[in-house]
């Protein structure tokens, strides 16, 4: 699998709001995402957990591998990333900001060409870059005969 395949992630509803996660083409067990109660049963994170758990992940990677590509060898990373939930104009709830901290193990000295490492590791970021720039979701609902309820029906008539 190269970063240009398609990445496809398959959710099916176990009960309520509580949904089994596959990631297609990975040899992973699925993952139970649950929304919080009132609505859920706090059976697994929800998705904004997961959306902040991607962002944080991302970062922590592209981290390591800016450090690993001048030659250093730091022990283990580790991130916190936090996110008040607030409403918008319309009373809908929405991120509008999140705080992710990446704790580097030893000081500053322990590492070669750091400030050139800090500066560039967040541009290589796949997760949060595009989260920044806004990501354009396109949305299609069908029925079980497979008919375009809403959507791009331009595949329903084999155009």
């Amino acid at each position: 699998m190269t970063i240009e395949d398609p990445i496809t992630v398959v959710l099916e509803q176990e009960e309520d709001f509580a949904f089994r996660i596959h990631f297609e083409g990975l040899d992973v067990p699925d993952v139970l995402s649950d929304e919080a109660s009132p609505l859920g049963h706090d059976g697994g994170p929800n998705p904004a957990r997961l959306l902040l758990a991607g962002i944080a992940n991302c970062l922590s990677a592209s981290l390591l591998f800016a450090l690993r590509k001048h030659k250093n060898t730091p022990g283990k990373l580790r991130a916190s990333i936090t996110a008040i939930p607030v409403r918008n104009a319309e009373g809908r709830w929405r991120i509008p900001t999140v705080q992710a901290t990446l704790h580097l193990p030893g000081a500053n000295a322990d590492y070669q060409h750091l400030e050139r490492v800090l500066d560039t590791f967040e541009d290589f970021c796949l997760v949060t870059q595009s989260v920044r720039e806004g990501i354009d979701v396109q949305v299609t609902v069908k029925d079980d005969a497979g008919h375009v309820l809403r959507g791009d029906k331009s595949f329903e008539a084999g155009a």
